[in-house]
């Protein structure tokens, strides 16, 4: 089922997310409404509270370009893009490492705004599965910055927050007349 993506504005994207206690049925029906909206709108990450939703999960999937990455290893082993895609993962944590990179970055919460963003070039990060496995991943690429970007959104902190001073001046008009919608 598609769900409807929160826009900016709404309080939720400002929210510092729940842990994630219990999985069942419906966290798992959750988890392929959220693959599938992410999909439908074009997306290669979704978190949950942009679809409404105050819990610590999200979805990436970045298997439509498998050159993006250098590397990807999940607990130690190299592994290909469509053997952890789409990725689903809950309370998750990160170990930033490698030099800052920037990159364009989007948003499926903030239409038709895209800026420069500096995040590290690797990330480390322990995965919860819907399982119950966890996995330890460690890539670079679009993966990792679509993983900061998304557990960015389980913290309550969104793109625009990361950008230059000068950008967010030429973003600010945009940004009222969004949140004003």
């Amino acid at each position: 089922m598609i769900l409807e993506i929160t826009q900016y504005g709404n309080p939720i994207l400002r929210k510092k997310c729940k842990a994630v206690e219990v999985v069942d049925d419906d966290l798992q029906q959750f988890a392929q409404d959220m693959i599938e909206t992410m999909v439908d709108a074009n997306g290669v990450g979704l978190a949950a509270p942009q679809v409404n939703q105050d819990i610590r999960m999200a979805v990436v999937d970045v298997s439509h370009d498998p050159e993006c990455v250098s590397f990807l290893k999940v607990n130690g082993e190299d592994v290909s893009m469509d053997q952890v895609m789409p990725l689903v993962f809950i309370n998750p944590e990160l170990v930033l490492d490698g030099e800052k990179e920037s990159d364009t970055e989007g948003c499926l919460s903030i239409h038709d705004i895209r800026a420069n963003v500096k995040r590290p070039s690797v990330v480390k990060a322990t995965l919860p599965q819907l399982d119950g496995s966890v996995i330890e991943l460690e890539a670079d690429g679009l993966l990792a910055r679509a993983i900061q970007h998304e557990v960015d959104h389980l913290n309550g902190i969104l793109f625009i927050d990361r950008i230059s001073p000068a950008a967010k001046v030429s973003v600010k008009r945009k940004l009222r007349r969004l949140a004003a919608r």
